[in-house]
């Protein structure tokens, strides 16, 4: 191949790429709304409708792969009522998801999680360690808060755009004729990785403060989500990790934000009366 038919090659790569590039962020960019509970300005492609349908879609599987519904119909019941208390007396109402919420039976893996549109899961493992319903109320209000915060729908935006993006450098950096520039493709990989894992982080601090607020304002003492850190720093003494801090920040970090997020949203001291 002669050396202009060479530079034309890569002239189009570079043009493709930059077309590829500009889709991603213009089709992100104009996916813009206001979330009317957090009031923040976030990027989000998909209706409630299909986030709630996403949830339910995947439901199954997530109860599979944590063994199932736990048979205890009673403690069923308990997380049911805590839950649905939460969303009930909370700003948490306003949102139009239908709230469910799953005990799983996995004794063995201390975990919480959500998906989108409002399907909610605590491992039976974790309930097992909790200590008072404030606590439970504490975890599930921490859940809540992805739901209603649609950090689900963001990620599913950022990771479109990510993969656009990456597509971009891919196409832009590789060459045919150099094997070796397929290192800077992986590189551009491994970055479109770390910034969504950022971004992860910071819906885990938006959720503890979102969780603050919403057990205040069903009556619970916010400050049981500090109770429920000590709880995970206890069961990491064990040896073995949770396998909640594969998906949730340190409780260290956790316990002071969660601290910070109480003293500005109650300046002059938590109400009395809370329930603990």
């Amino acid at each position: 191949m002669g050396m202009e038919n060479r530079r034309g090659c890569g002239c189009g790569r570079l043009g493709i790429a930059g077309i590829i590039a500009a889709v991603a962020i213009i089709g992100y960019l104009s996916s813009s709304s206001q979330n009317p509970i957090t009031g923040e300005k976030q990027y989000v492609d998909v209706t409630t409708e299909q986030e709630i349908a996403m949830g339910l879609q995947a439901t199954p599987e997530m109860k599979n792969e944590f063994g199932g519904d736990d048979p205890d119909p009673q403690l069923q019941g308990l997380v049911d009522q805590i839950g649905n208390e939460i969303v009930s007396s909370s700003a948490a109402h306003k949102s139009p998801y239908q709230f469910e919420f799953h005990l799983l039976a996995d004794r063995q893996t201390l975990n919480a999680f959500a998906l989108p549109g409002g399907q909610v899961f605590i491992t039976r493992a974790l309930l097992d360690k909790l200590k008072t319903r404030g606590q439970l109320a504490g975890v599930l209000g921490h859940e809540i808060g992805h739901v209603v915060a649609r950090h689900g729908a963001e990620h599913m935006a950022k990771a479109k755009l990510t993969q656009g993006l990456t597509g971009a450098a891919v196409m832009a950096t590789y060459d045919p004729q150099n094997p070796s520039s397929a290192n800077a493709a992986m590189i551009a990989q491994l970055i479109g990785g770390l910034i969504n894992m950022k971004y992860g982080r910071d819906d885990e601090i938006e959720s503890d403060k979102l969780g603050v607020r919403f057990l205040a304002e069903s009556n619970y003492d916010p400050r049981a989500m500090i109770e429920v850190m000590t709880v995970l720093k206890q069961a990491a003494g064990g040896g073995r990790q949770p396998e909640f801090f594969s998906t949730h920040p340190n409780p260290d970090n956790r316990i002071t934000r969660i601290q910070q997020a109480i003293k500005e949203q109650f300046p002059n001291g938590l109400p009395n009366g809370l329930r603990p």
